[in-house]
């Protein structure tokens, strides 16, 4: 199947099965805003818990906040976002579309890469298992062309990006011939800059408004609140604080589904450390944060850390980790050592002292940081992307049978349990009743009774609920349910008074946890 093909596939997915809904759809719709249905929220909702207990319950040293996201303007001026919050934009002549100038270039390398990528799996296919890649890929003419037309533009770009030379900008996309995705057309205008930032007005009335900006980011919440977290908590460095929050950004060129949206959800954590070790602990949570992603075991070829082209003005090291959509590797979360940056600006505009005293050291300093921030949105459409799957069944007479299922981890499963009496009759919906009301209390689990029991398996696989349970005649007589696993379909034949401990033990956050401790 296409990767295009497959992207749509999952768009329509989501909101067949109410993962994702165009929002305000009955006024046709407001661009890059989405609303989550009945089972996305509980699919993000579960994301975010395992998140949140990774970062503060399994680490003694972070601590949680949940910050306002109406802010005082003058915390954007000190942490350079009226300034410096900005995308360059470039616009279509014939489409009178606009796109960022950054993403088409980088969109091009990525076409490189593919080419490449391309080169390699057809020799592998034709060498097999004598096939030596490092040799081919420093040999072959074709991957070396391409190498190097990679590396030239690599290395143009980024220099474009260190200077914010717009016109340069404009230049690589004549130059690489980059044409317009909707027209055709390499007809473009001239690179500007965008901010990105939502303005709104606080006061009772418009003469006396002040302007305020929604956060475009909820770090800003954790630097201001350092002094009353650290104090309050008596927190010695290093230590860090965790937040998820709303942030807004006036998103242009939006797109993608909900990868890149205008009101989105991020789970940040700041990291607080001595100056001078700020390096070592930017390598340590790298690897920490790739951990977290490869534990969901959507398959670790899947996953790379791409270092940043051009440093923001806060950090001294960047680098994203990516994982491949079907349009692409594209950047799930980001690390950044901030410096001292934040809290030495909020100190130098507020005219507080933000500072730590050191007792072992016996000095005062302002604490660099560490970054870990990651898009809740973008982390759901990673794992509905990973989940999807569409498979052929053959069943005992020897006839095939479609079906769609989300391979989901149990944990972050939205349905953990479907409860399913086998017929309408015979006291059998009763009796599933009274297990469904046993077992509600410490599981989100879905009644179904409608439908031949094929048809509702199938309903279920395509929310990824891991467990089916049918109640049949023989439970009437024996106290036992058939338990089906999704992704095997195989059953097992269980006491009804061993479920909740079976079913609980399988999807809990435990054995995710217990990969990254």
């Amino acid at each position: 199947m296409a990767q295009e093909d497959l992207f749509k596939k999952l768009v329509s997915h989501c909101k067949e099965y109410g993962f994702v809904f165009p929002s305000s759809e009955i006024y046709d719709g407001l661009s890059a805003v989405y609303d989550y249905g009945q089972n996305g929220v509980e699919l993000k909702n579960n994301i975010k818990k395992y998140w949140w207990e990774s970062m503060v319950l399994l680490n003694e040293e972070v601590v949680g906040l949940d910050s306002a996201i109406f802010m005082h303007p003058t915390i954007w001026k000190a942490s350079g976002h009226v300034d410096a919050f900005n995308d360059p934009l470039i616009d279509n002549i014939e489409s009178k579309k606009r796109y960022r100038a950054d993403v088409l270039i980088e969109d091009k390398m990525a076409k490189y890469e593919d080419k490449i990528a391309k080169e390699v799996g057809k020799a592998a296919k034709r060498f097999g298992e004598s096939f030596d890649e490092k040799q081919f890929k420093d040999t072959n003419p074709r991957v070396l062309a391409n190498q190097e037309k990679l590396d030239k533009l690599h290395q143009r770009f980024k220099t474009a990006l260190e200077d914010n030379n717009l016109a340069e900008l404009k230049q690589i996309i004549l130059d690489e011939e980059i044409a317009c995705p909707i027209s055709g057309s390499r007809n473009w205008t001239d690179v500007r800059q965008f901010n990105l930032m939502f303005s709104t007005e606080m006061g009772s009335m418009a003469e006396s408004a002040s302007t305020i900006y929604l956060r475009p980011e909820t770090a800003q919440g954790i630097f201001v609140n350092y002094l009353n977290v650290q104090k309050s908590g008596r927190m010695k460095i290093p230590f860090g604080i965790a937040q998820i929050g709303k942030a807004f950004r006036n998103e242009i060129v939006a797109r993608q589904f909900i990868f890149r949206m205008r009101e989105f959800e991020q789970m940040e954590l700041q990291y607080f450390v001595s100056p001078g070790s700020e390096l070592d602990f930017f390598e340590q949570w790298k690897e920490r944060r790739m951990l977290w992603h490869k534990s969901l075991g959507f398959g670790d070829e899947n996953y790379r850390f791409h270092d940043h082209d051009k440093l923001a003005h806060y950090a001294n090291a960047a680098t994203d980790i990516e994982y491949k959509f079907p349009f692409g590797f594209k950047e799930v979360e980001g690390i950044h050592s901030r410096t001292d940056f934040d809290l030495g600006s909020h100190q130098k505009f507020s005219g507080k002292k933000i500072q730590y005293f050191d007792p072992e050291k016996n000095e005062s300093y302002t604490p660099f940081v560490v970054e870990t921030s990651i898009g809740v949105d973008r982390m759901f459409l990673q794992i509905i992307s990973a989940s999807y799957c569409e498979e052929t069944i053959t069943k005992d007479d020897g006839s095939t049978d479609q079906r769609v299922v989300l391979k989901l981890p149990p944990a972050l499963a939205p349905v953990k349990l479907a409860v399913l009496p086998l017929t309408k009759k015979d006291g059998l919906p009763d009796k599933a009743r009274g297990i469904m009301n046993e077992l509600k209390f410490d599981l989100n689990c879905q009644y179904e009774e409608k439908d031949s029991i094929g048809k509702r398996y199938r309903r279920q696989d395509a929310i990824g609920t891991p467990y089916c349970i049918t109640i049949d005649h023989q439970t009437l007589e024996d106290d036992t349910v058939t338990i089906r696993h999704r992704d095997s379909m195989k059953q097992d034949r269980v006491a009804i008074q061993s479920l909740r401990e079976i079913i609980l033990e399988k999807v809990s956050f435990r054995k995710l946890h217990e990969k990254i401790s």
